[in-house]
């Protein structure tokens, strides 16, 4: 098994999908579902995955999806300022 440290250290990111979905029963209105995950952008590939089995098993027709991810492990941010001190 894959830990969440191996993943990050193989270029995987944090990502969250806000998934609005319509109810079936009353089309009309949406509901929002929120998914995480590990993932690889820009492509997403277990995203896409969960959605593909969304439309396959879940009744509730997709709306939109939104998708933020963030890099938990990345290099250091170095920024350089000149400094001097005068008498």
């Amino acid at each position: 098994m894959v830990t969440a440290l191996e993943r990050q250290l193989a270029g995987f990111s944090l990502t969250t999908a806000e998934i609005f979905y319509r109810l079936p029963d009353h089309p009309a209105i949406l509901q929002s579902y929120v998914w995480q995950d590990y993932d690889q952008a820009p492509d997403f590939p277990v995203l896409e995955s969960f959605l593909d089995f969304w439309n396959r098993e879940i009744e509730g027709p997709l709306h939109s999806v939104n998708v933020s991810c963030r890099r938990l492990i990345s290099p250091g941010y170095y920024r350089t300022v000149r400094y001097e001190h005068f008498h």
